[in-house]
């Protein structure tokens, strides 16, 4: 009987420090791989730039990446569809709104962090959201 608890203490003890192994190993492998140009996989990676390169978005289609703060008002982000927020911001000139837009100003993000974005398609989902808050 006490060969039998040894050996299923053994048993226990081993199928322990497998799991933790592995559990330690899930949490400390890398999220990642590193693509460098002339490897195999440079190639793939430059597929979506040519899926960017088919035309400007609108800002109807740029918008929802704005939504987490125009939406809620996140950052004192004026809402979608506030006029009373909107105003203030319009009497100083649409260049200087484009501009915050653009190069960021106070909580705003420079390109409300749309890395993809040109200025042109920031304007235009500048315009899209002044259309949505007359």
């Amino acid at each position: 009987m006490k060969l039998l608890k040894v050996a299923l203490l053994a048993l226990i003890t081993a199928s322990i420090a497998a799991f933790a192994a592995d559990s330690i190993e899930d949490r400390i492998k890398p999220v990642g791989d590193t693509c460098m140009a002339g490897d195999d996989c440079a190639a793939a990676a430059a597929a979506p730039a040519t899926a960017a390169a088919s035309g400007p978005r609108s800002g109807e289609d740029i918008y929802p990446k704005c939504a987490s703060c125009h939406d809620t008002g996140a950052a004192g982000a004026p809402k979608l569809g506030d006029v009373a927020a909107w105003a203030p911001r319009l009497e100083k000139g649409i260049e200087v709104l484009y501009g915050h837009a653009i190069s960021g100003f106070n909580g705003m993000p420079a390109k409300g962090l749309c890395f993809d974005c040109s200025d042109d398609e920031i304007k235009v989902t500048v315009d899209y959201m002044l259309e949505k808050s007359k």
